[in-house]
């Protein structure tokens, strides 16, 4: 695994073997960024299921003002931290090691807002449609942010999750990236 552009471009990642850990691959991540593009800049970023950061990193490298990363397994945050330290960074981000709901009820508590929040939890289990309803509840995405959501393809992401609206989708092989913002209510 490695930093695809920015300020860390090229820079390898440590990462954990076997499929327990299911690191976003080069050509979606690749792709996602470049769909992001600008709004990368200052922004503040989740990284939800961070794993051991591949996607928070990439964020932070290509000019994100605060990334903050949280994963359940202690494993994956000792390596992610590790990453963190390599590339001398561990002081310029937050990490939360818990599970995904406490998270969001920490963030949301500290009325914590971002402009993008990338949930990719382990596939065919539910808890992105959860985590869109508990992100809506605590008001976290800011007013022009979006959400990612990486999930397998047989996972069918909703048309409207808590108060976010379906924007946009791209296929890669067995992977789907749903895209969420905002939707308008009147007022």
């Amino acid at each position: 695994m490695r930093v695809i552009s920015g300020e860390f471009k090229g820079r390898k990642l440590e990462q954990i073997e076997g499929m327990e850990i299911r690191p976003t691959s080069d050509r979606v991540k690749e792709s996602l960024f470049n769909i992001l593009g600008r709004r990368l800049i200052d922004c503040t970023f989740l990284d939800l299921f961070a794993g051991t950061g591949g996607i928070g990193i990439e964020a932070y490298s290509r000019g994100a003002a605060l990334v903050v990363f949280n994963d359940q397994s202690a494993q994956s945050i000792k390596v992610l931290k590790s990453n963190l330290d390599k590339l001398n960074i561990s002081d310029k981000v937050e990490v939360f090691n818990t599970d995904y709901l406490n998270a969001i009820n920490r963030l949301g508590n500290d009325k914590k807002k971002f402009d993008i929040i990338f949930i990719d939890p382990p596939y065919l289990k539910g808890y992105e449609k959860n985590a869109l309803v508990q992100i809506s509840e605590f008001n976290m995405l800011a007013e022009d942010g979006i959400i990612v959501v990486e999930h397998d393809l047989k996972d069918k992401m909703p048309e409207l999750g808590g108060n976010f609206k379906l924007t946009r989708q791209n296929k890669y092989g067995n992977t789907m990236i749903s895209f969420y913002g905002l939707t308008l209510t009147e007022g």
